[in-house]
């Protein structure tokens, strides 16, 4: 045999038993939109509705402030020629006292409804988490993603779970509001 030939059968011999290369497992990634859960779920619903419910309150309390310091204003206008310079001191007084109260109040207000805004979500938040890992075990995910917070900008519908886990999400707060509904009916009696 010639050199070429040996050559030859140690290549073959080397690469033929360097092992049996295994495949990757393959990995299941899962995508959800967060927003869209909330956005679409009951108890994302019935969130957005509270906060608008409570907005509006706030807003025709201002209102309702807001036409005083209006009137107090007009008053104000058409009397100040006649009034004494002490009076007319103290209804301006007066007048910017009560609009330092109304700002104070719009803030307390934007507060109130930001600290809501943000308790409801972070229940809501909890809820579809523990949803999510439940769906991860279950359904062999290796990763499970948010579509806006996780700076995902493709992903393709085959792995969007946002749907199953607004089911879900839905399926749990029926279950919930039955509980609630069983222990108040209990409570009654």
């Amino acid at each position: 045999m010639n050199f070429r030939s040996i050559f030859l059968m140690l290549m073959l011999c080397l690469f033929g038993l360097s092992g049996i290369v295994h495949g990757a497992e393959v990995q299941k990634i899962g995508v959800i939109d967060l927003q869209k859960i909330i956005d679409k779920s009951n108890v994302g619903k019935r969130s957005s509705v509270e906060i608008k419910s409570q907005g509006k309150k706030m807003e025709q309390i201002l209102k309702k402030k807001g036409a005083e310091i209006e009137d107090l204003r007009k008053a104000l206008d058409q009397k100040a020629l006649v009034m004494s310079n002490e009076a007319r001191e103290e209804k301006e007084q007066e007048l910017r006292v009560k609009i330092d109260d109304l700002k104070s109040l719009q803030r307390r207000y934007q507060e109130v409804l930001r600290d809501l805004n943000i308790n409801l979500s972070k229940e809501i938040t909890k809820d579809v988490f523990e949803i999510v890992e439940g769906i991860g075990k279950q359904g062999g995910y290796s990763l499970i993603i948010d579509r806006r917070a996780g700076g995902v900008v493709y992903a393709p519908n085959a792995i969007e779970i946002t749907d199953k886990v607004i089911e879900r999400y839905n399926a749990m707060d029926a279950k919930r509001g039955k509980k609630e509904d069983a222990s108040a009916g209990s409570k009654k009696e």
